[in-house]
């Protein structure tokens, strides 16, 4: 498993308060919203607050093209190094 792609399932983990999930449970590819991880907008919100604390991610507003970057674990890492490579 990619490295960032776990520090990802940890913080999702941890910043929802899901104390009954591992974050080895999680797949990379398993959606995170609907029918796979069952996330809500709340959640959205939530795990927006922690990407920007934990890799300094700034969403100005939610797009189409956003949310595809939170449909998985996988799709969030690659959105991470993209935005952190605009940021160096």
């Amino acid at each position: 498993m990619d490295e960032l792609e776990a520090e990802i399932k940890t913080l999702i983990v941890e910043a929802l308060k899901l104390e009954d999930l591992e974050p080895g449970a999680i797949a990379s590819d398993e959606p995170l919203f609907g029918e796979g991880l069952g996330l809500d907008s709340i959640d959205a919100l939530e795990l927006g607050v922690a990407l920007r604390k934990r890799y300094g991610i700034r969403i100005e507003s939610v797009t189409d093209e956003v949310k595809a970057h939170f449909a998985n674990v996988r799709s969030l890492a690659l959105f991470i190094r993209s935005r952190q490579g605009a940021y160096q």
